[in-house]
């Protein structure tokens, strides 16, 4: 699916703003037909945001099941003759689009993008109706997977349901990222791949191009509804042109080319043109390229043959009021902080990030593990196998293929990402993970073969039965914090038996993607314990020694970012405070430890 945007036969209206909604307390919207007539019961409720922290309202913060939006738009005559498609970023959990009463598209799965063609069911130069309904239920169908109670004990509110889940940050529900109508012809460019490859100086961009027909095209049987021709410009950074391509497929040779490089980008724009008999453009879609390589080896990763070693977070869509609605200021925010400390990647923990987050990683040359919404596959708890063919089997397997496709698809032309990541601690300890998985490393390697990808651990290495299915081991670990909790001591003695091990029993480079300390901003106290700023930095510089000593450790992430929310727990303390930066983004002391060893090195 390509990412919306204008050029000389393509415009967009933006429908992000103020929506009217309306909570589906009892789940009878879709039969009582909402979609079907304007509402006289509804609040205002801002597009893009979660719900839950818009209101004072701690009932609809919980709230398990449907919620409905609806916003009326005007669409102008001259897009009469137009293809007319909506666009929604993403809308947690599972939702339906509706036009004018008409269903016109659904999709399952909370954070990629999904669309629907609209053509046939809107009033040109009149008013329109569009209505969202959103689903935010996990159960074991979703990723990530969860459990819904229908709550009966006595003292509680009758009707009461309650949503479990098995990851550690808060069920955020809504539409969450931008909502656009935008247009095409009706022939159009549908689909563009990208491959590129560095030979010496020379830049090489192979590309394949699928067009397609829309139906109302494709009755007109005149000439939108034949095959057009296709050109292919490569333009540089200041729109000269520097190759042209004919053909659905073709590789363009750029000598003396600019690469791709962390810190350092570089972005050709590929402009690809649908050409009929007459040479008249019929579609025309920018596509941004970075041309860069990748690849792996026992002891290292280098990007453009270059050892590169990851610095940075594992990150979360998460700020005050908005949850995980997507914010252009918090997003530059993030990246300048990304800068300041020095790091050069983040991954995308633990579910795909908005496409503008990923076009200015594109941008700004900071490099991305690009992570599946495959977290929870875990119930913490060694008695309850999860592996098993009424929580994570066949069904649950579809959904997780599915939504890897979807990834791919989208994300697969941005040069930040250099390897996907397609879960995040799932209990690769039982029998039953090994055929699961290599089911999806199979399904992986066939979509992209150009990208190394990983699975992120948590177990010990004598116990996973699906690392030597991956390029990179990915290793999460809470020494002196779960186990030895407080005891710094520890940490550099077991840390490094552990990393050895996992080394030793796969041959495969290691990339710790999780480590890190709860810490309140604010509370101090030497000698250092836990939740101080003391100890946060003690416990990154222990692990760094480690990371130091060993030329098989590819990179450290530290968990996380910024604190975050999670569900309520007596354990979290409005949330998950392990964050390098306060949920507003102000830094904890250990930003400068971190800073000083990301930008000048830590004796």
């Amino acid at each position: 699916m390509l990412f919306p945007r204008e050029s000389s036969t393509r415009e967009q209206k933006d429908l992000n703003g103020i929506w009217r909604f309306k909570p589906d307390w009892h789940g009878e919207g879709e039969r009582a037909e909402w979609y079907a007539h304007e509402w006289t019961d509804a609040i205002l409720m801002p597009v893009p945001a979660s719900y839950n922290d818009i209101t004072q309202d701690a009932r609809l913060r919980d709230h398990v099941g449907d919620v409905w939006y609806e916003r009326k738009f005007r669409i102008p005559t001259s897009w009469r003759n137009k293809r007319l498609v909506i666009r929604v970023g993403s809308a947690c959990h599972h939702a339906s689009i509706w036009v004018n009463g008409h269903h016109v598209a659904q999709h399952r799965g909370g954070f990629l993008p999904f669309e629907g063609d609209v053509s046939s069911h809107v009033m040109f130069g009149g008013e329109n109706r569009l209505t969202i309904k959103v689903n935010n239920v996990l159960d074991w169908t979703t990723l990530p997977p969860g459990i819904v109670d229908d709550v009966d004990d006595f003292g509680q509110p009758l009707g009461h349901r309650r949503q479990k889940y098995f990851h550690d940050f808060f069920n955020y529900a809504g539409i969450h990222r931008p909502v656009i109508l935008y247009t095409t012809p009706q022939r159009y460019i549908d689909d563009i791949t990208v491959r590129t490859d560095i030979e010496g100086e020379t830049g090489l961009i192979r590309y394949d191009i699928h067009q397609a027909v829309s139906q109302e095209g494709d009755r007109r049987h005149g000439e939108e509804g034949q095959p057009a021709n296709l050109q292919v410009r490569l333009l540089d950074s200041s729109g000269v042109e520097v190759g042209v391509c004919h053909g659905a497929s073709g590789t363009i040779v750029v000598p003396d080319a600019h690469f791709w490089e962390p810190g350092a980008p570089y972005l050709y724009s590929l402009v690809a043109q649908l050409v009929d008999p007459r040479n008249a453009i019929v579609d025309e879609y920018p596509l941004p390229v970075g041309i860069r390589t990748v690849h792996v080896s026992e002891q290292g990763f280098f990007i453009n043959s270059k050892a590169f070693y990851f610095r940075g977070f594992g990150k979360h869509e998460d700020a005050d009021i908005r949850g995980k609605g997507l914010d252009a200021a918090l997003n530059i925010k993030d990246f300048n902080l990304m800068k300041w400390i020095g790091a050069n990647s983040f991954r995308t923990s633990h579910y795909p990030y908005a496409d503008e987050i990923m076009d200015l990683a594109d941008e700004l040359g900071v490099v991305v593990i690009d992570e599946a919404p495959a977290v929870g596959l875990n119930m913490w708890d060694r008695n309850q196998t999860v592996f098993v063919p009424d929580r994570i089997g066949d069904t649950l397997l579809e959904t997780h293929i599915h939504q890897l496709r979807e990834l791919v698809q989208r994300d697969k032309n941005h040069p930040c990402v250099v390897m996907w990541s397609v879960a995040n601690e799932a209990a690769t300890y039982e029998s039953g993970a090994r055929p699961y998985f290599a089911r999806v490393a199979e399904t992986m390697r066939q979509m992209d073969a150009t990208r190394p990808m990983a699975i992120v651990e948590y177990t010990l290495p004598d116990e996973s039965n699906v690392a030597d299915l991956f390029d990179v081991l990915c290793v999460n670990r809470y020494l002196g914090w779960y186990t030895d909790s407080g005891n710094i001591q520890v940490i550099e003695k077991q840390l490094e038996e552990d990393l050895r091990r996992w080394h030793e029993r796969f041959g495969k480079p290691i990339l710790i993607t999780e480590y890190g300390a709860d810490t309140v901003a604010g509370f101090h106290q030497d000698p250092p314990v836990l939740f101080t700023e003391e100890f946060q930095c003690e416990f990154l510089s222990r692990y760094h020694h480690v990371f130091d000593r060993l030329d098989f450790v590819i990179g450290e992430h530290v968990w996380n970012f910024a604190d975050f929310a999670t569900k309520q727990s007596p354990t979290r303390v409005l949330g998950n405070r392990k964050g390098i930066f306060t949920r507003q983004r102000q830094p904890k002391a250990a930003a400068y430890l971190l800073r000083s060893r990301w930008t000048h090195g830590e004796s």
